[in-house]
């Protein structure tokens, strides 16, 4: 390879000895850049759960994914329908929908929750985060703001274990279902971006730095669940 001026600044060695170290440096950086993954499949593996095998909670956090002109995209309608059927088998008496609502002409709990009271969820079963920007943000405001402490994370297969190592470090004992997504170019752009977002989570759970945006605390859940 070369660098400015034509010099060349790397090149794979030409002695045995020297291509050794080489392969060894390449396995070693694969495996630095492979850990976070490996930790979260090792970490949070056991707890996805078929939707008719996950555990009771009070409540199911459906994380956003996209809206198509202001209606939710088909993975998070895929989402939902996962979480309306958790209502309906009374695994949990709740919804909580998080987000990004970060534009007045982009909101994704409102759609969500318009989504689920069509499909048959009371809208008073159903409370909205506007502000859940990213996967720890939304795992640290159901905790901090809402009050979660036991949940059902409904996502792809690709993000559940990420949402569930995070929610856990966040403070919530959670289960995961894995909504079964067509493999599709979405699912493929899904679960590459995942390897890359394994190493954020990963300093986001030995962090916990405060979310984008904190507020005060909510008491929607807690009517919710009355």
């Amino acid at each position: 390879m070369r660098g400015p001026r034509g010099r060349t600044w790397w090149r794979w060695p030409r002695t045995r000895r020297g291509q050794r170290r080489g392969y060894q440096v390449v396995v070693a950086l694969t495996v630095l850049a492979l850990a976070p993954a490996t930790w979260l499949n090792v970490s949070a593996g056991p707890r996805v759960r078929a939707l008719d095998e996950v555990p009771r909670a009070p409540v199911a956090v459906v994380f956003g994914a996209g809206l198509w002109d202001g209606e939710p995209s088909p993975y998070l309608a895929d989402r939902l329908d996962a979480a309306v059927r958790l209502y309906r088998r009374g695994t949990v008496r709740a919804v909580l929908v998080t987000g990004d609502h970060g534009r007045t002409d982009y909101d994704e709990p409102d759609a969500m929750r318009r989504y689920l009271v069509r499909h048959g969820v009371p809208g008073r079963r159903i409370v909205g985060d506007h502000a859940g920007f990213d996967t720890w943000d939304s795992c640290s405001r159901a905790r901090r703001i809402f009050g979660v402490r036991q949940a059902v994370l409904v996502s792809q297969g690709f993000h559940i274990r990420r949402a569930l190592a995070l929610c856990s470090a966040a403070g919530i004992d959670a289960y995961g279902v894995g909504v079964a997504t067509p493999h599709d170019v979405t699912w493929v752009y899904g679960g590459v971006r995942e390897i890359a977002a394994a190493g954020k989570a990963a300093a986001e759970a030995a962090l916990r730095p405060d979310p984008r945006f904190l507020g005060p605390r909510e008491p929607g859940l807690t009517a919710a669940l009355r």
